[in-house]
Order: C-alpha cells, then structure tokens, then sequence
C-alpha cells in the first residue's frame, strides 16, 4: 500500500463510518418535542456534530490500522487472494 492508497482508505473507512455514527443518538424533532417551523418532524433536534466527527475520525483510524497492518504485515498476500476461489470450489 502507498501513501495514494492509504489516504483514499482512510477517506473512505471515515465517510463509511460517518454514516453509521451519525445515526447513534439520535432524537428527531418529533421525539424532543420541538419542532421548529418549515422543517419536517424528523429532522435531528440536536445533532451535536463536532463530537460525532471525533469519533467518526478515531474509529476509522482504529479500522484503518487493523487494515494497514494486514496489508503491509503480509497476512494475507495478493496469491492467498488469487488462490481464494480455489477455496471456495
């Protein structure tokens, strides 16, 4: 893996993370009690981001270093993935 590489991983894990955090703790407007007028009653009442993106950035960097250190350890090599569908067969 190349430094190229290692950063579209990592903005890719942080974007796919992003999504499932986001999601934790989650109140819509409805569910507070207060909706504010011309938005719909399931927009967030309180998204709290900034905490949000620390963990969206903490989790991704402890996903993209599981990864990293499988890819650069040699745990499993480009032959174990070419040679995986003689596993399956």
């Amino acid at each position: 893996m190349n430094l190229t590489g290692g950063i579209v991983l990592f903005a890719v894990l942080w974007f796919l993370t992003l999504f499932i955090v986001v999601l934790i703790g989650q109140r819509s407007q409805q569910d507070a009690g207060e909706i504010v007028p011309g938005t719909p009653a399931g927009a967030p009442a309180d998204l709290r981001l900034k905490g949000k993106l620390i963990w969206t950035t903490v989790i991704a960097a402890i996903i993209w270093a599981v990864i990293a250190y499988v890819i650069l350890g040699g745990l499993i090599t480009r032959a174990d993935i070419e040679n995986l569908d003689r596993l399956i067969r």
